[in-house]
């Protein structure tokens, strides 16, 4: 089993930044696959960055691309996502999941991830 608790949201202004961070319980943290997707009120999860197990491959959405930057500390079983120029269209409830299962291929559809945080709720204010 594994744990994932999400922290960093936040109320920031239009073109601001905030750094998301997923701590993750459990001692195969480093061999999954880590993702982020986000939910917005009335809207669909959709997804937002995913890394492999090792941070080598990395896929983001094309909405995102640019700003947004996954990256993970296997030492500290934390992945984070570091969000720069953010938009109001970015507020969301953002989740972070893992996956156990090919952890070399960030995968983006939430169905193959088997763990999922609580979430965190950002704001981006215009």
């Amino acid at each position: 089993q594994v744990q994932l608790v999400e922290s960093g949201g936040g109320l920031v202004q239009a073109g601001g930044s905030l750094r998301l961070s997923c701590a993750a319980s459990g001692r195969t943290f480093s061999g999954y696959a880590m993702g982020w997707f986000r939910q917005a009120p009335g809207k669909e999860r959709e997804f937002v960055a995913a890394t492999s197990w090792d941070g080598g491959t990395t896929n983001y959405a094309d909405s995102v691309k640019g700003r947004f930057t996954i990256s993970r500390d296997n030492a500290k079983n934390t992945v984070y996502l570091q969000m720069n120029s953010l938009k109001p269209e970015d507020t969301a409830d953002y989740y972070c999941a893992a996956r156990s299962r090919g952890g070399y291929r960030p995968e983006t559809t939430g169905d193959f991830y088997e763990y999922w945080g609580q979430g965190t709720q950002v704001t981006v204010s215009s």
